[in-house]
């Protein structure tokens, strides 16, 4: 086992059980709040294991995970946006938590990779992955200012 294969296993372990609490127990917020957060770890997760066992298909994965993650919290945030209206999730911190960890595997990995294809690849998987949790979490936090519901 290699820092990159610990690093994914301890990002994988942290993220199952955080997953894990948050569906199984609380209100319709927090299970919300962990399905988006599940999708925003496995991605660097999966980047973590691709430089950990030097498989380059599986920045592929993480980046189909990273674009299709946040528009299924985007579908749930439309489809229980009566239930959320009541009771908005609040969880800003974790997200940018998420976040940071995100960008900091991001950055480990493309020092690693170095320039060339790899690194634009993964620059791209950076982006939809920090940019989509964070519309991901602001839509389920009521949306955006300007905007109607329904």
């Amino acid at each position: 086992m290699n820092g990159w294969t610990a690093a994914a296993t301890a990002a994988l372990t942290a993220g199952v059980g955080a997953t894990v609490w948050g569906i199984a127990t609380g209100p319709l917020r927090r299970r919300v709040v962990a399905q988006n957060l599940s999708t925003s770890l496995a991605c660097p997760t999966l980047l973590l294991l691709s430089q950990g066992y030097d498989r380059p298909s599986y920045v592929d994965l993480a980046l189909l995970l990273a674009l299709l993650g946040p528009v299924g919290t985007l579908v749930f945030a439309r489809l229980l946006a009566e239930d959320l209206a009541e009771d908005p999730p609040r969880a800003w911190g974790l997200t940018y938590t998420v976040a940071g960890f995100g960008a900091a595997v991001v950055i480990a990995v493309c020092v690693a990779v170095g320039p060339g294809r790899a690194l634009v690849k993964l620059l791209v998987v950076g982006a939809l992955l920090i940019g989509g949790n964070l519309t991901a979490s602001r839509a389920l936090s009521g949306g955006f200012a300007g905007s109607r519901r329904g």
